[in-house]
């Protein structure tokens, strides 16, 4: 059954699962928490994986949280979410065949932010996930790493003043793959 699911599903899919109307609520919600510290977001959601990454499950009895995780550390790489300026950006991974979600963060905030956060920051949120409610989810983990951001890197501006204009290094648009 994993592998129909896998097979069946492409990024078309993952755009009608998030829809319009809240694919623009959450590229907002991007752009807003990025007004409040100087880290850098990325959400990124793969309505399945590829055979490669479900052959390591299927056939070397890898666990799925960990062919989860290593796909999050590639997608991380490929959307160079690693070459910020300040070494602080995040993705926010959601496989939606698998209904999980992954959070990866650049050695600049992990540094400050332990693996154990965002442990219980994903467990937090995976009821969402396998209710399939994808907006409340992925809105509770832009709240998680915005408050980890505004905690270690915070905008360098004061409470009711404009934020400096800054380069957007990664798109706010969710990516779909």
């Amino acid at each position: 059954m994993r592998v129909l699911r896998h097979l069946w599903l492409d990024s078309n899919d993952a755009r009608r699962a998030i829809g319009d109307d809240t694919l623009h609520r959450l590229e907002a919600r991007v752009r807003d928490s990025e007004r409040r510290h100087t880290g850098e977001i990325c959400v990124c959601i793969e309505a399945s994986l590829p055979m490669s990454y479900l052959w390591r499950h299927l056939r070397r009895g890898v666990p799925i949280e960990q062919v989860v995780r290593e796909r999050a550390l590639t997608e991380f790489g490929k959307l160079r979410v690693w070459d910020t300026e300040l070494n602080n950006g995040v993705l926010i991974y959601l496989q939606l065949a698998e209904h999980r979600i992954d959070i990866v963060a650049d050695r600049g905030l992990a540094r400050h932010v332990d693996d154990a956060y965002w442990r219980e920051t994903l467990a937090s949120m995976s009821a969402e996930f396998r209710a399939g409610r994808y907006e409340e989810g992925l809105g509770q983990a832009i709240d998680a790493v915005t408050a980890a951001l505004e905690q270690h890197f915070p905008a360098s501006h004061g409470p009711g003043e404009t934020p400096p204009q800054r380069e957007d290094q990664l798109p706010n648009r969710p990516v779909f793959r």
